[in-house]
């Protein structure tokens, strides 16, 4: 059954951000690593490296981290192992990923 949600809920973030994707578009050069996440950080780098607005979201879509980064670091070391759906905004354009932390 944790299946069936976890696939609910990337079908509905994928389509809601294929809706939003046709205004704002995909960050350029975005990198993620390391996926998954064994050390509690993730870095994010982009072509500008502006300043990042992070939301995290479990499998049921609950929104469980909103943060906001200046530089690449993001610390998940309070989360639990599982998998989140990213979505980071910079200026005005957004990605949105999967991530694993184990």
């Amino acid at each position: 059954m944790k299946h069936f949600y976890l696939v609910v809920c990337f079908l509905f973030f994928s389509f809601s951000y294929g809706q939003s994707s046709q205004n704002k578009g995909d960050i350029d050069d975005f990198r993620m690593y390391p996926n998954p996440v064994t050390q509690g950080k993730v870095y994010i780098s982009t072509k500008s490296n502006s300043p990042k607005k992070i939301m995290i979201y479990d499998v049921l879509g609950t929104l469980v981290l909103k943060t906001t980064i200046l530089g690449k670091e993001l610390n998940l070391t309070d989360m639990d192992a599982g998998v989140y759906v990213l979505r980071v905004l910079e200026k005005n354009k957004m990605a949105t990923r999967k991530l694993i932390i184990k």
